[in-house]
């Protein structure tokens, strides 16, 4: 499907803190660089129709203001939109709400960097699975969305769900817990809990 250790090295990890009016946060932000114009990459990740061939089926209302609902999976507001640079929405599931903000860049190179910050308050998951429970999600979005762009067609789902149980999909998950330990510690973690917690996670993903 795709090169485990280029993609996993190809994506950037840093984990950080914020402020928001309900409290503490914590924030996960992930960007990659991919070989498209920024035109053609904020189609990919706005256009309900391109959506599904790299994340998931989407409905609602995509503007700001509306609604959204992705199949199986979250659902939230659209609370800004400005094309082709970035957009913010609520990201609701398991009845808690987070907050999510994609930003895209044009690169001199010509390809495009998205980088994708997801921000969630302090509860005990974060302590017990640490970044990656949300990363490696993250990462792998990131890497179907490489697998779109580069190649114009659709990734197949069932495809891509029997790939993460194989050994290369368990591969990549492991790699991309540590890379998020690691961005844990460099943020400032404990690395003895960071590594405990990056333990529970790959478990949990990989189990099976």
């Amino acid at each position: 499907m795709i090169d485990v250790v280029q993609q996993i090295n190809a994506v950037s990890r840093q984990v950080g803190a914020r402020v928001l009016e309900a409290g503490e946060a914590r924030t996960v932000t992930i960007s990659q660089s991919y070989g498209s114009p920024i035109d053609d990459v904020w189609d990919a990740v706005t256009n309900p129709e391109r959506i599904p061939r790299w994340f998931l089926p989407v409905s609602g209302d995509l503007r700001a203001g509306g609604r959204y609902q992705l199949e199986g999976n979250a659902s939230g507001t659209i609370e800004r939109c400005e094309p082709p640079d970035s957009f913010a929405a609520t990201w609701e599931y398991g009845g808690q709400v987070s907050w999510i903000e994609v930003r895209l860049s044009a690169q001199p190179s010509g390809e495009t960097r998205v980088e994708l910050e997801h921000m969630a308050h302090v509860d005990d998951r974060w302590d017990e699975f640490g970044p990656g429970a949300v990363g490696i999600g993250w990462d792998l979005s990131f890497m179907g969305l490489a697998v779109h762009l580069s190649s114009g067609q659709a990734v197949d789902r069932e495809e891509g769900m029997a790939w993460t149980t194989s050994d290369d999909g368990k591969r990549f998950m492991s790699l991309s817990s540590q890379e998020w330990c690691d961005a844990s510690v460099a943020a400032g973690a404990d690395a003895a809990a960071a590594e405990a917690a990056a333990g529970r996670t790959t478990a949990a993903y990989t189990a099976g």
